[in-house]
């Protein structure tokens, strides 16, 4: 028996839907598709689909083996691919997403420094702060600002953490003065990250516990420098990451609120689909994005 033929013609059925879509895909007869496939099944001693009239759908085992077969033969796939350019510079499109103001400020700079490097390489980048599935919506590479969590379907490249911190002007707290505790917030203007009709909380984490707080303010919103302005304009105390308010920490516009007292750790990540990853120019990307935010 040919394994890999087997593979492909199981993972071609379940993805067109039928043995008889996945012979015309694959150039061969019906009766051949199932002959691999049935092969397969007495090869792993175990049925991997449910076979109807109508409808030919896999097994809870079948599709647990479909969905790593999917991943072998992309990976095979692509690392036949590279083969061949090894000697040739990468080139054509690579789909990139990530969120609005890191984009903006910090990505946008650094891939145009990369294309520089690449001149036949082509970036379409979306901005964008929706938490996206790259797998559906067909990104190469997405950008992540969250917890870390681990993905079957995705491989997850951290590349620094995402310190965050509360701050404020200096004018707002000169009228409204400075909390020494998360409990003061509550009688703060908190501009935060999401909707007017939503109850917000703020998680901070201190030298005597864990503090969850709803908060409130005069401006809320999901774009991180619209936050920042606001709090230099003296609106509030808000909760943004050092890649956003850096500047204005330095330059004294804003200074850090609570000190002692942090949110949970984010992760900047770069993910990708399991079947990328040994992509030419994904891997040059990673490997540029690493090197220039890495430290």
């Amino acid at each position: 028996m040919d394994k890999f033929e087997s593979i492909r013609a199981f993972t071609q059925v379940v993805s067109a839907g039928g043995f008889a879509a996945a012979a015309r895909e694959m150039g061969m007869s019906r009766s051949q598709v199932n002959k691999l496939v049935i092969a397969l099944e007495n090869e792993l001693g175990v049925q991997l689909l449910h076979r109807s009239t109508r409808v030919v759908t896999p097994t809870e085992t079948g599709l647990a083996f479909y969905e790593r077969c999917v991943e072998i033969l992309a990976s095979l796939e692509e690392a036949e691919r590279s083969i061949t350019q090894l000697q040739v510079e990468p080139r054509g499109r690579l789909r990139v997403n990530a969120p609005m103001s890191f984009g903006t400020m910090h990505l946008a700079p650094a891939l145009a420094d990369f294309l520089g490097q690449y001149p036949d390489l082509q970036v379409q980048l979306t901005l964008s702060d929706r938490f996206i599935d790259p797998i559906e919506e067909g990104f190469d590479v997405t950008v992540r600002i969250a917890r870390l969590q681990e993905s079957a379907s995705l491989i997850v490249h951290p590349l620094m953490s995402a310190q965050r911190v509360l701050c404020a002007a200096p004018s707002y707290l000169e009228v409204n003065g400075t909390p020494t505790h998360p409990d003061e917030l509550d009688h703060h203007s908190c501009l935060h990250y999401g909707q007017l009709a939503i109850e917000n909380h703020w998680t901070l984490i201190g030298p005597d516990g864990e503090y969850t707080i709803a908060v409130k303010g005069v401006l809320c919103s999901n774009n991180g420098e619209v936050l920042r302005d606001a709090a230099v304009r003296g609106l509030g105390i808000t909760l943004l990451p050092t890649f956003i308010v850096g500047k204005e920490l330095q330059q004294g516009t804003l200074q850090i609120v609570l000190p002692d007292y942090h949110p949970p750790e984010l992760s900047i990540s770069v993910i990708y689909p399991v079947n990328r990853h040994l992509s030419t120019k994904v891997r040059l990307l990673i490997d540029f994005l690493q090197e220039r935010f890495g430290d």
